[in-house]
């Protein structure tokens, strides 16, 4: 790995710049990718973006950027995303500072945002000693999700075609399943989702599934599995509730979606367990109810005393149905 370090002056960098939202962002003349496939969305919050601005405008040092030389002559980001669109974005008129815009600054204030140099390490080698030094870098900072981690690997068709079905603000995944999905879409959060269920259909690691398909030039395998997992949910428990979120729904349907359930009277279960006193955790009734599993319920645990209170209250009779039993039972 070859790695020099730069200063190269603002106005540089942000010349060309052009946002395109989340299909892609160039600058410095746009020979700089600013949002290669490994990188995730812009996240900076608006206090961490308007820190960036005014280090700048004090002429205080920025922590140094990492940038990657391709065969091509042309540049991608490896570290230092939300600190460029940040920059790119106030010389832009995106945001305020101080409640001035950039053009609002004195001619002398823009010169010295222009010529402020930032220092920036680029580096060459081949795609592993890039991948490795990047897991270096990004020990600091924002870090990586660990799927964003696994998309640095294998971008590609396959990679685009994913992040478009799982990965944008407003995707077809979110529009299809965000209720039933822990996480964020932009943080890759329902794309791990999709391929931890898939994987773990196929007997195999998420890296290995993604290497397998790196070449593909679409995703239909994932998706269209995805659509299916939700479709057998949604039919299965029309009914919506809370718990159903998070829920390791491809795990469960890889188990049981070839065996017949009746809607009906899963439903009327759900409410008694509801209802239940002794289950603890209602997100487990529905893998109990599809398994038979009770560690799934949680169920409150009784001492012996507890028990023979208990028993002794009901008088050995059951309250929903009126049968009696013996303590033993209980």
């Amino acid at each position: 790995m070859k790695i020099e370090l730069h200063q190269i002056p603002i106005r540089e960098v942000v010349a060309g710049y052009r946002d395109s939202a989340e299909n892609g962002v160039v600058a410095y003349g746009g020979k700089l990718n600013v949002r290669p496939a490994f990188q995730r969305e812009f996240i900076y919050k608006d206090k961490q973006r308007d820190e960036v601005i005014r280090t700048v405008m004090r002429d205080f040092p920025l922590n140094v950027m990492y940038w990657v030389k391709n065969d091509d002559g042309n540049f991608e980001v490896l570290d230092g995303q939300q600190r460029t669109i940040s920059i790119c974005q106030f010389v832009d008129g995106a945001f305020l500072i101080d409640n001035r815009f950039f053009h609002s600054l004195t001619a002398p204030e823009q010169q010295q945002i222009l010529d402020y140099k930032l220092m920036i390490y680029i580096c060459e080698g081949n795609d592993k000693e890039k991948l490795d030094w990047f897991e270096i870098i990004n020990i600091a900072g924002e870090k990586l999700t660990e799927q964003e981690l696994r998309n640095a690997t294998y971008p590609g068709e396959w990679l685009s075609d994913a992040k478009r079905h799982f990965s944008k603000t407003g995707c077809a995944a979110y529009g299809l399943a965000s209720d039933l999905l822990n996480g964020s879409a932009i943080r890759q959060d329902y794309l791990e989702a999709a391929l931890r269920w898939i994987t773990a259909r196929d007997g195999m690691e998420i890296r290995e599934y993604m290497a397998r398909h790196q070449k593909d030039t679409n995703c239909n395998e994932l998706w269209l599995y995805f659509q299916s997992v939700v479709a057998w949910v949604r039919a299965l428990f029309p009914h919506y509730r809370k718990e159903m979120k998070g829920i390791e729904w491809g795990i469960l349907y890889n188990q049981y979606h070839e065996k017949n359930y009746d809607p009906n009277q899963m439903e009327v279960r759900i409410v008694e367990l509801l209802e239940d006193e002794e289950v603890t955790k209602n997100s487990g009734i529905y893998e109990y109810l599809l398994g038979g599993n009770e560690r799934c319920l949680n169920l409150r645990a009784f001492s012996p005393k507890m028990a023979r209170l208990a028993y002794e209250r009901q008088k050995g009779v059951r309250p929903r149905c009126g049968k009696t039993f013996s303590i033993e039972q209980m």
